[in-house]
């Protein structure tokens, strides 16, 4: 019976160890999302002051979140694991119940964009999390001890995924699960792209007392309400156009030009913080306009500011303000932030399906253009989509070879 007892306990700690570390990984994997989720958390905290260090913040959590996972795998440390984890639980579960209760327009982000929970449904997840703490934990004393190679086991899972929190700082998700991911059409190809136009409608978002609200432009809220941002959305919410994304952008004269984004073979550099960009990305982007035209796309730089702050800033060169004036088009931080994590990042589209992204350190080559306007643009798809999705199995494999089977 005893024995049976500690096996139980055993096997709660795995559970909760196993939901810690993909839930960790998978906001690891997209440290971009992972600060939009914290910014989310500290507008509904009324601390925004942390802005900022959202997604440095944001990612040392996760990567906590994974070490103590893979703690509780290999059964390291056991008390001061009991501890920190039951902390960590009692927590969340808490910051939960009060989400459930006053159910913000936000998700909990428990594991990134890969699983959406309403507020009420996190919180029940959480409950599940406290009562499998409570049966491997309690009582406090009797953990035993693990072996020494599963010491071992846990440093390099936990070097892993250090070194796993490092490569996704430095590039693009290996696997996107935004509305614009690999595969989606917009919206403005449909088989009617007049259609794309007759549904949209601008919407300024306001925020009071950690709620936000949309409003039309002929009915905006009073003095007490604090702007957020604008957006253009669908008012058409038919079940048939939920898996064409909107990529909504403007002119300079205010004029929509979506369709530019659905003829042909196109490449579309966005900058969704365009503020944050010096003066070499400026001109790369320059460089990579020039070169996607010379190579038969269509390009395309978005900024998410007007043409007033566009023109005001100081990082672009006049040279290269020069070059990028006739491709630069406007549009809004939500949509660029999900077409492409990486600021100033680089997108590719054939006919409005999206084919594959580039991170903002690892443009295309004018070769690679080229290659590309010879390939079948689904198989490229195809090829990209399948790559990324076999390089996150492969290392969730290596954490189970690392820490269940050493």
């Amino acid at each position: 019976m005893k024995k049976f007892h500690y096996r139980l306990r055993r096997f709660c700690a795995f559970l909760i160890g196993a939901t810690l570390v993909v839930a960790g990984v998978f906001k690891l994997m997209d440290p971009v999302g992972t600060g939009l989720i914290m910014e989310d958390y500290f507008k509904f905290l009324h601390i925004q002051f942390l802005d900022p260090a959202a997604k440095v913040l944001g990612t040392l959590l996760a990567l906590f979140e994974t070490i103590v996972g893979s703690a509780l795998v290999t059964g390291v440390w056991r008390r001061i694991t009991a501890i920190v984890t039951s902390a960590m639980v009692a927590f969340f579960t808490i910051l939960t119940l009060i989400l459930a209760i006053v159910n913000p327009s936000m998700d909990c982000g428990c594991f990134g964009e890969v699983v959406h929970l309403t507020n009420l449904q996190t919180f029940f997840k959480n409950l599940v999390l406290l009562a499998l703490a409570a049966i491997a934990f309690l009582p406090i004393n009797e953990y035993g001890d693990a072996k020494k190679l599963k010491y071992i086991a846990f440093w390099i899972s936990a070097a892993s995924m250090a070194g796993f929190s490092i490569y996704s700082w430095l590039t693009i998700p290996m696997v996107d699960y935004t509305a614009f991911k690999p595969g989606s059409e917009l919206y403005a190809s449909m088989d009617n792209p007049s259609e794309a136009y007759d549904d949209m409608e601008t919407k300024v978002i306001y925020e009071k007392n950690g709620q936000e609200g949309a409003f039309p432009l002929d009915k905006l809220p009073d003095s007490t309400w604090t702007y957020v941002r604008t957006e253009t959305v669908r008012t058409n919410d038919a079940e048939e156009n939920e898996a064409f994304p909107q990529l909504s952008f403007t002119d300079a004269e205010g004029n929509y030009q979506d369709e530019l984004a659905t003829e042909g073979d196109v490449m579309v550099c966005s900058a969704y913080k365009p503020e944050k960009l010096n003066g070499g990305a400026w001109d790369r982007m320059a460089d990579v306009m020039e070169t996607a035209k010379s190579s038969g796309y269509v390009p395309i730089a978005l900024v998410s500011c007007s043409q007033e702050t566009f023109d005001g800033l100081g990082s672009i060169t006049p040279d290269v303000r020069s070059r990028l004036k006739k491709y630069v088009y406007f549009a809004d931080f939500k949509t660029l932030v999900s077409v492409n994590r990486a600021n100033g990042g680089y997108t590719l589209f054939n006919d409005g399906e999206l084919i594959r992204k580039y991170s903002a350190r690892w443009n295309p080559s004018s070769s690679e253009l080229l290659d590309m306007t010879d390939t079948d643009p689904s198989e490229e798809m195809l090829h990209y989509s399948t790559d990324g999705r076999l390089h996150l199995q492969m290392f969730f494999l290596y954490l189970f070879i690392v820490l269940v089977l050493i």
